[in-house]
């Protein structure tokens, strides 16, 4: 494998001099150069943060998938490192799909999906994908053990291993497509990585377009497990379900060697156009932190011109609330990113639009909006606008549909659509914005509600509007900051 490593390092740094600016991420994790989507192996071993990601270093498109991998001390701060798995054996030659990474007594160990084309390359028809073993002593060099368990009589679709350790037992959830094309989260346990045993059908789809439950993950969160995974084949309902493919989770009881108890039945992560593979570890404190592929199959992505494509999203606390709903917070370690800060205080417009003179290409903002004295139609931010305003991300309160709205039709090349929640309750909007060169994430009232969404803006020069239509906007307070790029200490 080592050769087919050098080899892909190589190409990475090669195509890394055509990488430009104007879309490239300051502070998410993307491959230096060529593809990359699902997030994998998130683990925090011997004192550093691991992230590793399916990647493909030849091309900016998706290709035979490898490990990318970065490492940082604060989940903020990464580091890229040499890629870590390369398809090299029978088992997965076509790719080194995804899976997970677990401390084993001083090893770090890589549990992840060994794909293998039946037919032509892309047949989604006939595949062979068998769950494999890397291990590494030093956190950066890896040496594969082979295959570690294979699929049963009638399963094709078989992938995205899951690990964790619990009362002395490894545990591992896999996603399934059984012969009837009907999704499935498969249960095993092992004493030592190596030799499995199937435990159970942990949870299988009641909705008869989902044939696939891909990247699962299974976790404690308060009193309750997590059944995180993303569903292939899921039809929109309304405003529900609207991208190519969903991320989304259950809420349940368990304990081992028993069956899993839904006390919640599915719901949607993240509301905006680009949130999938999301999966999560342990930080050293014992937060749950989540991750995910920041961007959507069969999407324009404008960066494949500049040789690279994908992001990551930002690190996210998973909370349990009292009534069953897992909300999303980004962890307060992006702080440390912070310059520049600003504060405005009681503005208010009616009928017109106000440019905040606030560069909006790596920026923070914390807005509360007076839902009370808000009476336009439409009223909220342009971000990422263009000096007269009409290239734009709007973020804004419908009055008349009572709903938050996510639009980036005007938001640069290749992108178009909304997405839009309910109006959320109170007397107070709480928006909580982080804007990259090539995204948008918004946190709603301290988490209740997300947005990731992909921009591609074709200004330089990118400022922020507050503007209401037909009628007043209120906004108490705006705090900004300018953010450095990751790489700055």
């Amino acid at each position: 494998m080592k050769a087919l490593l050098d080899k892909g390092n190589q190409a990475v740094d090669e195509l890394a001099k055509y990488v430009k600016d104007r879309y490239y991420p300051a502070y998410h994790i993307a491959a230096k150069a060529g593809w990359i989507n699902d997030p994998n192996g998130l683990v925090y071993f011997n004192g550093k943060y691991h992230a590793f990601f399916q990647h493909y270093p030849y091309d900016e498109n998706w290709g035979p998938m490898h490990w990318g991998h970065v490492v940082s001390d604060d989940m903020v701060h990464w580091q890229h490192l040499p890629i870590a798995l390369a398809p090299s054996e029978d088992y997965d030659k076509d790719g080194c799909f995804s899976g997970s990474a677990v401390d084993d007594n001083g090893t770090l160990a890589l549990i992840y999906t060994g794909h293998v084309w039946l037919k032509e390359a892309g047949d989604d028809s006939a595949v062979r994908e068998v769950q494999c073993l890397a291990i590494s002593h030093d956190g950066i060099h890896f040496e594969k053990q082979g295959v570690v368990l294979t699929p049963p009589d009638g399963i094709m679709h078989f992938r995205d291993p899951k690990v964790w350790k619990q009362d002395g037992r490894w545990f591992m959830v896999v996603g399934a497509r059984d012969a009837n094309d009907v999704g499935q989260v498969r249960l095993y346990s092992s004493a030592d990585l190596r030799q499995w045993q199937f435990e159970q059908i942990l949870a299988q789809t009641d909705d008869p377009d989902v044939y696939m439950m891909e990247c699962p993950d299974f976790f404690p969160l308060g009193d309750s497990y997590i059944l995180m995974f993303s569903p292939q084949g899921m039809k929109a309902k309304g405003y529900q379900y609207r991208n190519r493919f969903q991320s989304g989770y259950l809420v349940g009881k368990w304990q081992a060697g028993s069956e899993f108890k839904i006390t919640h039945q599915f719901a949607e992560f993240d509301h905006g156009h680009d949130f999938y593979a999301p999966q999560s570890f342990e930080a050293a404190d014992g937060r749950r932190i989540l991750i995910s592929w920041m961007d959507m199959w069969e999407s324009a992505m404008p960066s494949k011109a500049d040789k690279w494509a994908g992001v990551l999203s930002l690190p996210r606390e998973t909370i349990l609330t009292k009534d069953g709903k897992v909300i999303l917070r980004p962890i307060k370690e992006l702080e440390s990113l912070r310059k520049d800060e600003k504060k405005l205080t009681n503005l208010y417009l009616t009928k017109t639009q106000q440019n905040l003179e606030l560069c909006a290409l790596q920026s923070e903002l914390m807005v509360n909006i007076d839902l009370t004295r808000t009476t336009a139609e439409r009223a909220g931010l342009k971000l990422a606008a263009s000096a007269d305003g009409q290239q734009a991300a709007w973020l804004y309160i419908d009055n008349q549909a009572n709903r938050l709205v996510l639009d980036r039709t005007l938001a640069g090349e290749g992108v178009a659509g909304y997405r839009s929640i309910p109006l959320p309750q109170g007397n107070t909007l709480k928006l909580h914005i982080f804007v990259d060169h090539s995204s948008v994430e918004v946190f709603i009232n301290d988490g209740e509600y997300s947005f990731s969404s992909r921009i591609y803006p074709t200004n330089n020069d990118r400022t922020i509007y507050l503007f209401a239509e037909n009628g007043d906007l209120l906004v108490n307070d705006i705090e900004y900051w300018a953010l450095h790029n990751m790489s700055e200490n």
